[in-house]
């Protein structure tokens, strides 16, 4: 595989419940190889993944990243300890309008993927260049 080749959300069903849950795998790998606030561990592991460098089962058996997950965990954890009741209410309110986002985008993305590119007058599915006719 090459740098330039990133693996399909479907090569994520080896770790995945369903097609949809290694879509949401896949977006949190993008957006952690993105993130350059996040330790180069981390980046490093995702951007592996997502061009099939690593295998995603291997990555989370390999010390080097776990130790990374564990340590950004951590952070997280002091972070949220630290934090007033209003600033938890706040968290949870701005998580509960991202988390909303997420699932229309979803939705919108699993009704492109699901729905037929076109029918023909038979009853019949077309698709590609056949259902623009």
């Amino acid at each position: 595989m090459t740098a330039n080749r990133e693996i399909q959300d479907e090569e994520l069903m080896g770790v995945a419940q369903d097609p949809d849950q290694a879509v949401r795998l896949a977006r949190s790998l993008r957006t952690i190889a993105d993130a350059t606030s996040l330790d180069p561990t981390l980046r490093d592991m995702a951007r592996a993944v997502l061009i099939g460098r690593v295998d995603v089962k291997d990555a989370f058996q390999d010390p080097r990243y776990t130790e990374a997950v564990y340590q950004r965990l951590h952070e997280i954890r002091r972070a949220a300890d630290n934090q007033t009741y209003a600033e938890r209410q706040q968290s949870k309110a701005q998580f509960a309008d991202w988390d909303a986002r997420q699932q229309a985008e979803l939705a919108r993305e699993r009704a492109e993927r699901d729905e037929p590119v076109g029918v023909s007058g038979r009853g019949e599915r077309l698709f590609g260049a056949e259902a623009q006719r």
